[in-house]
């Protein structure tokens, strides 16, 4: 099919904006999403307490699925999440103890309010655990009914697992059976919901073809699966990743400010690429936007910035952000939005070396880092130069309000707050 042939404005919006790799039966799938409500779903292992932004593709074509009149069921892998998935990873993930999963998934369930609505109505979306239903196999039950359905030879072929094996990394017979039990969770949600679609980024394929056929060969229901492509950077990072770490979701675990920066600071090339992805401005909108040259694409990266927090967090946050941005960066003072970082009076009466305060309040990860920093006049103490790392900061560089702001090159800035 040619680009806008699809009967379902739900495909023809994948296409056009970029979330589109892989899809089962292109036919089939367009036939069933424009004749009547398609209950899709997508699956989110608990191993951190916020996802971050690399789950970002995901959670918007869950958006885009109900803003097309389709059902959203969110899957919560606390049971898969026991085991460990082994796409896409060198190494088996370390085990999170039952408390670790509770507070994951208690902070996950944050992220998607924002984005898509719940409730008891046709379209609303449902968020569900697979603890529920994995948690409850009987093992040799399980084996019997469902392990003939599956060939060891065709899963050693799939991508996932040929990766591991070709480096002569392990791979335990633990995380071989998370694709037999993600297939059995398509199973189950079809059974439950009516679920027909599963979607997910495209080192998945394998997985999901499994649950496609198991639905067909155990219950005789058609099932589809679309794969979004693997989402790296211009420069071929991949993403969800910056320079302090994971570009978290949830503000308890990045700030709306460096959440914001993130945005902005985005590499030119990617500007219409993001914005196509992660907002829902029009496609000829974006157009002019991307097509901004030299210094004019900053406003673009502003723009993106802004819509994509208002997703994220909340309009007043991302007018914040942009606010605080301008503030730190156009006329060297200090928003509101800036991270803050509580230190000793005591210790500030003393004075602290410039190079440790630096690196203890997290602006960069080591002593040495914030030493080369200084010497190659990166570091500023209320916009001023630090001019050698045996520089000592004490209250007497507090502030008119009262604190000190610090700042690693033009890009990162902390408030330093004496308690």
């Amino acid at each position: 099919m040619t680009e806008q042939q699809y009967n379902s404005n739900f495909l023809n919006i994948l296409k056009e904006r970029g979330f589109m790799y892989q899809m089962s039966d292109e036919k089939a799938l367009d036939k069933e999403l424009s004749s009547g409500i398609v209950p899709a779903y997508i699956g989110f292992d608990c191993t951190a307490r916020s996802l971050h932004v690399g789950s970002l593709v995901q959670i918007m074509m869950l958006r885009w699925l109900q803003k097309c009149g389709h059902k959203p069921i969110i899957l919560l892998g606390g049971g898969t999440s026991k085991v460990g998935d082994p796409s896409g990873k060198d190494k088996s993930r370390e085990m999170l103890t039952m408390e670790d999963l509770e507070n994951n998934k208690a902070g996950i369930r944050k992220v998607f309010a924002k984005y898509i609505k719940f409730g008891d109505g046709e379209t609303d979306a449902v968020m569900v655990d697979n603890d529920d239903w994995l948690n409850k196999l009987q093992y040799l039950d399980f084996l019997r009914d469902y392990g003939p359905h599956f060939s060891v030879n065709r899963m050693m072929n799939f991508e996932s697992v040929k990766i591991r094996l070709e480096r002569e990394q392990p791979l335990t017979f633990l995380e071989f059976n998370y694709m037999i039990l993600q297939a059995y969770d398509f199973l189950e949600l079809g059974r439950r919901y009516g679920c027909k679609l599963q979607m997910g980024g495209s080192d998945q394929w394998g997985n999901m073809i499994n649950g496609l056929e198991l639905n067909r060969r155990v219950d005789s229901r058609s099932a589809h699966v679309i794969t979004s492509p693997l989402l790296t950077t211009a420069d071929g990072k991949k993403m969800g990743k910056s320079e302090g770490g994971a570009v978290w979701l949830n503000d308890d675990m990045l700030s709306d400010h460096d959440f914001w920066q993130y945005w902005r600071n985005v590499q030119d090339a990617d500007v219409g690429k993001f914005l196509r992805l992660f907002t829902e401005l029009p496609l000829d909108e974006i157009a002019k936007l991307e097509s901004l040259e030299g210094s004019e694409i900053n406003e673009a990266k502003k723009i993106l910035a802004g819509e994509v927090t208002k997703l994220a967090r909340s309009e007043d946050s991302a007018k914040k952000a942009q606010d605080t941005a301008q503030k730190t960066f156009e006329q060297n003072g200090m928003g509101d939005a800036l991270t803050k970082v509580e230190v000793s009076r005591a210790e500030l009466t003393s004075g602290i070396l410039a190079f440790k305060l630096f690196a203890s309040v997290g602006l960069v990860s080591s002593s040495s880092e914030a030493r080369r920093l200084i010497s190659g006049g990166g570091a500023k103490v209320n916009n001023e130069k630090v001019t050698n790392d045996k520089q000592e900061i004490t209250l007497n560089d507090l502030d008119k309000d009262g604190v000190i702001k610090l700042s690693a090159g033009k890009k990162k800035h902390i408030i330093v707050v004496p308690v």
